[in-house]
């Protein structure tokens, strides 16, 4: 939303698919500082529509995450290192040397894996209902109502062999 008195500025949409075969929407002139959005769980670069247009500081760009919208659904690599890979690699292809990355959710986690990956590319993060890696880790670990099906086991390892169990 424009401040009273001063003119809304306008900057168009644009729609590309990246190297790692990633789409993206980019919203406002290259020069600014590199802002990228990146989507949560069972959702793309939709969700953030209202943020592109509120974030008219910086160059804004909030992208499909691989498997999800319109980017490449490749049978591995959902990882976080791989993640925060594509995120570095997207940094670069956009040619800044860092970005500030905003996460929802699972996008949080993304945003966490690229700072500790690759620091120097990482300007800032900011999460929305995202937990710290370590508390995730933590309460996974911990809580047995908390983990899902494929950690259980895992918690039970843990109680009958001691913390350092792998």
């Amino acid at each position: 939303m424009a401040a009273p008195g001063r003119p809304r500025q306008r900057h168009p949409v644009s729609c590309r698919r990246g190297s790692s075969g990633r789409s993206r929407r980019d919203h406002a002139p290259s020069a600014r500082p590199l802002v990228i959005l990146l989507h949560g769980f069972a959702s793309f670069w939709w969700s953030w529509r209202h943020q592109l247009r509120g974030l008219t500081g910086g160059r804004v760009v909030a992208v499909d995450l691989r498997g999800y919208g319109g980017s490449d659904k490749p049978p591995r690599g959902y990882d976080g290192w791989t993640l925060a890979g594509d995120t570095a690699g997207l940094i670069r292809a956009l040619g800044h040397s860092s970005a500030t990355l905003v996460g929802h959710a699972d996008g949080g986690l993304v945003c966490w894996a690229t700072s500790v990956l690759h620091p120097r590319l990482v300007r800032a993060i900011a999460m929305v209902s995202s937990p710290h890696p370590a508390a995730l880790r933590r309460s996974a670990l911990t809580r047995r109502d908390q983990a899902g099906p494929c950690c259980r086991p895992c918690c039970a390892i843990r109680c009958r062999f001691g913390r350092s169990a792998r």
